[in-house]
């Protein structure tokens, strides 16, 4: 297929409708659709708490990788811990990425895209103090903590990757690169590792679109991330999104395209153990529902 998707193969994926997706023939990763993003928060956040109970009752810590977002799951999670006492002294989380300003700093602690500020307040902010994960094992990546969470990273297995993915298929920030002049081929993006970058124009957009009424000068140019090396390294790779339109077609190219380096989501199906879900809405796409149109 080489670098990037034929419209072709994306228009037929495109026409699949929703109710199709989960058993079709030719998907090549497997798929959960859930009905709305209240259900994904409640299953999200319950497998990640049934997880990390099973492991502490087998005395063993639990390593993961964990996103900011979707926002739906940090209610039911702060809930589930809470409610049935699951002690989270041997958890041990890993910050996937971080939004920066131009000059490659750190947000301001009140701007929206603060990935640390929002994770404080709504992933640690309200469970009990006694099962608090300890300060240090809070893994947060920032340009100058870059070596440190390699290390730390490197010094064990990962044993859950969480994450959702972009409007290109990107999973943390490892976005499909656009450089006019570096070409990147899919097996250099599966070795990525830890790196500041760059956000492509299109994330841009999408990020203003859908927090700043399109005001793009406010949406961070620039990030901090894990590279696919580290989110893959995990025993387990769960993705989720209930964000709709924004995301219908790179699950779609997901779903059935071969890897490829214009949608990094498609490294998933090199996985051993991973799982995409998505709610009915990011399921769905207009192609498939307007078979009259003809785009090709």
């Amino acid at each position: 297929m080489g670098d990037s998707v034929r419209p072709r193969d994306l228009l037929e994926w495109c026409r699949i409708p929703a109710e199709e997706l989960e058993q079709h023939p030719k998907r090549r990763v497997p798929l959960r659709i859930v009905r709305d993003g209240a259900e994904m928060g409640r299953l999200m956040a319950r497998e990640l708490v049934d997880f990390v109970d099973e492991r502490n009752r087998a005395g063993q810590d639990t390593r993961v990788i964990v996103p900011c977002g979707p926002s739906s799951w940090y209610a039911p999670w702060t809930e589930e811990v809470n409610r049935r006492g699951v002690s989270l002294a041997r958890l041990h989380v890993f910050h996937m990425d971080e939004c920066l300003d131009w000059q490659g700093r750190p947000l301001p602690r009140r701007h929206p895209y603060n990935f640390k500020s929002f994770m404080e307040q709504r992933f640690y902010g309200g469970i009990a103090e006694r099962l608090q994960v300890p300060e240090s094992q809070r893994h947060w990546l920032l340009p100058a903590t870059i070596e440190s969470v390699r290390a730390a990273i490197d010094a064990a297995p990962i044993d859950l990757t969480l994450g959702g993915w972009g409007q290109d298929g990107h999973v943390a920030y490892n976005q499909a690169r656009r450089h006019p002049y570096l070409h990147t081929s899919v097996e250099e993006l599966e070795r990525s590792t830890i790196r500041i970058q760059e956000n492509n124009l299109d994330t841009i957009l999408a990020l203003a679109q859908r927090t700043f009424g399109a005001a793009y000068a406010f949406v961070p140019p620039m990030s901090v991330t894990l590279g696919m090396r580290e989110c893959l390294s995990a025993r387990q790779l769960r993705v989720f999104s209930d964000t709709g339109a924004w995301k219908q077609t790179a699950l779609r190219v997901a779903l059935f395209s071969e890897p490829v380096a214009e949608y990094p989501i498609t490294l998933l199906q090199r996985h051993p153990d991973a799982l995409i879900t998505a709610t009915l809405e990011t399921a769905r796409h207009p192609i498939s529902e307007h078979p009259e149109w003809e785009l090709l």
